[in-house]
């Protein structure tokens, strides 16, 4: 089978390359370092399996997999990351990723589900799932989540306000409702509870 590996962290994506090349039938014929690349690469290739990180630079992986999903529907695609929040991993799932797996998986795992999911199979490690189960869905509603995105630049309310088009006042109430859907302190300690749920 034919497997793009994408990852921007140039010794963790030629390592992955050399252990999945020693497999006899997979053949690790494309190599991206950004998801806008891994996407040309991908496409260009015609792979049937693509290898993501979660955080690339330009498209994330999930992105990359929504993407994929309509330029190369016969392309199936994993997610390996050292970010395995339940918001992302449902993310994930919701754009037609097939499996999903943290980067400490061993070489042999990961050989057995770039397998699993060529044939049209699902794999979602274990931990991950149980964990996003437990988390329930974000609380927030997509423009909470989108102002607590820009305030997590710690930029001031004026200049959320201008990036989302919205007036001070309104940020401010978007802010307020997701301090209070997360028990949060404040909107600093808003954004630290988000992120490590993997909802923004």
């Amino acid at each position: 089978m034919r497997v793009l590996l994408a990852d921007d962290e140039h010794l963790i994506r030629t390592a992955l390359v050399q252990m999945l090349n020693l497999e006899d039938d997979v053949d690790v014929v494309a190599e991206a370092a950004t998801g806008d690349e891994a996407v040309a690469m991908a496409v260009k290739h015609g792979v049937d399996v693509a290898v993501l990180d979660l955080q690339m630079p330009g498209l994330d992986g999930t992105a990359v997999a929504e993407q994929l999903a309509t330029r190369l529907p016969g392309c199936r695609c994993i997610i390996v990351t050292s970010h395995g929040r339940p918001g992302h991993l449902k993310r994930a799932l919701a754009a037609g990723v097939r499996g999903f797996l943290p980067k400490t998986t061993s070489a042999a795992t990961l050989a057995a589900v770039v397998r699993t999911v060529h044939a049209g199979g699902r794999h979602v490690d274990p931990q991950l799932a149980a964990e996003a189960i437990t988390a329930g869905d974000s609380p927030l509603t997509p423009r909470e989540s989108d102002v607590l995105e820009l305030a997590a630049t710690g930029a001031p309310i004026d200049e959320i306000a201008q990036r989302a088009s919205l007036s001070p006042g309104t940020v401010r109430n978007y802010l307020s409702n997701a301090m209070t859907k997360l028990d949060a302190a404040n909107r600093h300690d808003a954004v630290a509870i988000a992120r490590r749920m993997g909802w923004i």
